[in-house]
């Protein structure tokens, strides 16, 4: 994964040596030394994270993330403070102030990228969110000036997987500070079935259990729908960073470290109720305003309109953060047949479906609208031409491998995809450009044969092209009996 990340810290050799680490990690890293330079940049270059030093002459760390956490226009961005200072009361004051982590000198390196890149996933989750709600707002429906700061805290329902009573009694009596409703459980799969049996705002899981594996929770939590957007907070040894940078890599959003001092929990535990609260306004709002103009009535995927507003918007910040923006435009082939052959009442299964495998086979901040017709398009934010030709081509076997069952007497057809793809991004990019360079395409893939990917040839690189053209040789033309669309 790639991200800007913006290093801070009034000591060279130290901004050198971390920008070198996260450089082999393949981030790219824009540097500071001191609090003033900080806060231009995270306005100039809309970072991805700001790793922040405390000690700073002028403005120090903690002054520096409050003014981050006091913008809105930088409150989201992920910051996490790297310092010398090692006292409990220290770590406290950074989370209070509005610090994502706060990592004590000298840096354990699993534990630095494993956060950073499980911070900069979040960031990239509610950045769309946020831009989505921004879209809505474009159209006059709700927009009611949401602010992460402005998240109350109180009365949360947390569930706890604890074995050790004095454990579970301390987290308890310190949530309870804040009137939060606490449940426990003691095994992985007791504490799974709460979770899936009711609305937890957050999941504390003790990595140091006697006999059952914390991590296993976190992968089941994540990979079941009703649980997969609750933040996870994990308890560990001193020294357990492997497991910790495992824990991140699952989907842990934080961790905190035994012997559990009460202020740190709680500090911690704020911040993640704050964010998911904050992160359930954003998609209440959006999907509320969804519902009034925003759909296609028939598929459920977005309709041409919200692309219109949604897209400029994209391209907009794409341009400012030089991250590119892929187009997958694609069209059912033959549809026409199927509407002609079964009726349209067959044809309207047939595009339900459809939009249902894409939208079931791309990432959930990847956007899927329908423009008109059998004709569709996916908008991926940071994403590649590489990256994109790998997901058009996925899109394509998932839509063409697999039969669609519809209710005519026939039972079932095939149905195939033709998928122009196109990049964009760079300054001087419009909608209208790049629908055209797309649209231009999936025209070739449909002149070319059909249920294939085509890709424009801007940004991406020669050796992909050659590769996707010998792997599309090998595809068979659409079938002209069983499947349908324009031509």
């Amino acid at each position: 994964m790639s991200a800007r990340v913006l290093v801070v810290d009034d000591v060279m050799p130290n901004v050198k040596l971390l920008a070198a680490k996260l450089t082999r990690e393949y981030f790219d890293v824009i540097t500071a030394y001191n609090g003033q330079q900080a806060l231009e940049l995270v306005k100039k270059e809309s970072p991805d994270i700001v790793l922040l030093d405390v000690m700073m002459p002028g403005m120090d760390g903690f002054e520096v993330c409050q003014r981050i956490r006091s913008d809105p226009m930088t409150m989201h961005i992920p910051v996490v403070m790297v310092t010398a200072l090692s006292d409990i009361s220290d770590r406290v004051r950074g989370l209070e102030a509005g610090a994502d982590d706060f990592l004590t000198k000298p840096v354990n390196d699993i534990a630095l990228f494993a956060r950073v890149r499980s911070l900069v996933r979040l960031k990239m989750m509610m950045d769309e969110w946020r831009l989505r709600e921004s879209t809505s707002g474009h159209f006059g429906m709700l927009n009611n000036g949401i602010s992460l700061l402005s998240e109350s805290t109180d009365e949360a329902r947390v569930l706890v997987l604890e074995d050790s009573p004095l454990d579970l009694d301390k987290i308890t009596e310190t949530l309870k500070r804040d009137g939060s409703v606490v449940y426990s459980a003691t095994t992985v799969g007791d504490a799974l079935e709460r979770a899936l049996t009711n609305d937890f705002e957050l999941v504390i899981v003790s990595l140091t259990l006697l006999n059952e594996d914390g991590l296993r929770l976190c992968s089941q939590l994540r990979s079941h729908e009703r649980t997969r957007q609750v933040p996870i907070l994990l308890m560990i040894d001193e020294g357990d960073m492997n497991r910790v940078a495992k824990g991140l890599e699952l989907g842990a959003n934080d961790y905190v470290i035994k012997p559990i001092d009460r202020n740190e929990l709680q500090a911690r535990v704020r911040t993640q109720i704050r964010r998911k609260r904050y992160q359930d306004r954003l998609r209440a709002n959006y999907e509320q305003s969804l519902s009034l103009a925003l759909t296609d009535s028939l598929t459920g995927v977005f309709n041409r309109r919200y692309v219109s507003a949604h897209l400029p918007r994209l391209l907009d910040r794409a341009a400012d953060s030089n991250k590119p923006v892929s187009i997958l435009m694609f069209d059912i082939d033959h549809f026409k047949r199927v509407n002609d052959t079964f009726g349209h009442d067959i044809g309207d299964e047939v595009l339900k479906e459809v939009a249902e495998r894409a939208s079931r086979n791309l990432r959930n901040f990847d956007l899927v609208a329908r423009l008109g017709g059998e004709e569709f398009v996916v908008i991926m934010p940071d994403t590649d031409g590489e990256s994109a030709l790998m997901v058009a081509e996925r899109l394509r076997n998932r839509i063409g491998d697999t039969v669609f069952r519809i209710s005519a007497p026939v039972g079932e057809i095939v149905v195939t995809v033709s998928v122009g793809v196109a990049v964009g991004g760079r300054v001087g990019d419009t909608v209208e450009t790049l629908i055209k360079r797309s649209d231009e395409a999936l025209y070739e893939a449909k002149r070319s044969g059909r249920n294939r990917v085509v890709a424009d040839k801007r940004d991406i690189p020669l050796s992909v092209l050659q590769s996707l053209q010998e792997q599309q040789q090998a595809i068979p033309r659409a079938p002209d009996g069983a499947v349908a669309g324009s031509s």
